[in-house]
């Protein structure tokens, strides 16, 4: 290597789910993205405007952390952060869509919620 770095561009974010497409289902419902592949264990969305996407991989034994955990819980290892205009508004569409409002909730303007599979997504202003 002459020493300059590699070119590397992030791709996308991959989250683990007992079914890929489902996840993906709702995430797409969620965000509003396409889906660009779609295999029966893996799947990946992208945004309308470009950038990196999410995608979704079949793992038969996941196991969805725990918000907020404790000692000897499954923790979570990455969480997304989504911005919103109106978070009430917000909230309200992802549970709509099938989010469920977690318990609980450590800042006023933040709202934390669990995906179908159990990934922590917060919803910011």
């Amino acid at each position: 290597m002459t020493g300059q770095r590699p070119r590397l561009t992030l791709a996308a974010t991959v989250l683990d789910s007992p079914d890929a497409r489902e996840l993906a289902s709702f995430y797409e419902r969620l965000l509003g993205w396409f889906r660009e592949d779609d295999e029966p264990d893996w799947v990946t969305l992208r945004a309308p405007g470009g950038g990196a996407g999410l995608a979704f991989q079949t793992e038969p034994d996941h196991v969805p952390p725990v918000w907020p955990a404790g000692p000897g819980d499954q923790r979570m290892m990455t969480h997304l952060d989504i911005q919103v205009d109106d978070l009430d508004a917000a909230s309200a569409h992802a549970v709509a869509v099938g989010a469920t409002l977690a318990d609980f909730q450590p800042q006023d303007d933040v709202r934390v919620h669990l995906d179908p599979a159990g990934h922590p997504f917060c919803l910011f202003l």
